[in-house]
C-alpha cells in the first residue's frame, strides 16, 4: 500500500486493537525452544500441536509456513498474550537477518524487578550471556540476550512500578519532542500526525 492510497478519516487517540494476542516466530529444534522458553525464560507452554494436514501447502493455507504438518507450540508471555513457535525442518530455510527490511529486529517482554532478578538468575545457571541491565528511557532498565535461534530477546523493566508494569507510560512523550522529530520526516505530515497520536 502506498502511503497516497492510504483513506483519509479522523483519528482518535485510542487503539483499534487490543494488544498481542500472538507473535510467532520460527525454530528448527522446537525441543530446544521450548526448554529455553519454559526454564530460562519462564514462559510456560499452554498449547502443543501439528498443523493439520493441508494447511502448509494446501488450497486452505492461511498464510503458515509451506510445510505440512510442522510443530506449532504456544507459550504465555503473560497479560493475556502469547509467543508461538513454528518448527521448519532443519536446513530447509536460510537464517534470517535481524536488520533486515521486513525482518525482526528483537523482541521486548515487560517484566517486573522481582521477575528479571529470576531471570537474571536462570540465564546465569543455563550459561546464557545477557547484556545489561541498561538505562533505557528515564525509568526503564534492560538487558538483552539471544534465544537459541539467534532471536534477539529484550527484557525491559520499570523499578518503579514494582510489580504493575506500565508499558505505555514508560515511552510517554511530550508533543512538543515528538514534533520534533516527525517534522524531519515532513513537517505538514507531522501535525496530522501529532493530531493522530497520544502525547503528553
Amino acid at each position: 500500500m502506498k502511503r497516497e492510497t492510504l483513506p483519509h478519516r479522523k483519528t482518535t487517540a485510542q487503539a483499534a486493537t487490543r494488544g498481542v494476542h500472538h507473535l510467532a516466530l520460527t525454530t528448527e529444534d522446537m525441543r530446544t525452544t521450548a526448554d529455553f522458553y519454559t526454564r530460562v525464560v519462564g514462559m510456560p507452554l499452554v498449547h502443543a500441536m501439528k498443523v493439520p494436514p493441508g494447511l502448509g501447502t494446501g488450497p486452505d493455507n492461511r498464510g503458515n509456513p509451506p510445510y505440512e504438518e510442522i510443530r506449532h507450540y504456544f507459550f504465555d508471555m503473560g497479560n493475556d498474550s502469547l509467543l508461538a513457535f513454528f518448527e521448519i525442518p532443519r536446513g530447509a530455510e536460510p537464517r534470517a537477518k535481524r536488520d533486515a527490511i521486513g525482518g525482526m529486529q528483537h523482541v521486548a517482554f515487560a517484566i517486573t524487578p522481582k521477575s528479571l532478578a529470576a531471570l537474571r538468575k536462570r540465564l546465569a545457571s543455563a550459561n546464557v550471556p545477557y547484556d545489561g541491565p541498561l538505562d533505557i528511557l528515564p525509568g526503564l532498565v534492560s538487558i538483552y540476550f539471544l534465544d537459541p535461534n539467534g532471536i534477539r530477546l529484550e527484557a525491559c523493566c520499570q523499578p518503579a512500578t514494582a510489580e504493575r508494569p506500565r508499558v505505555i507510560r514508560s515511552v510517554a512523550q511530550r508533543r512538543d519532542a515528538a514534533r520534533r522529530e516527525l517534522e524531519t520526516i515532513e513537517p505538514a505530515w507531522a501535525g496530522t500526525t501529532i493530531a493522530a497520536g497520544r502525547f503528553t
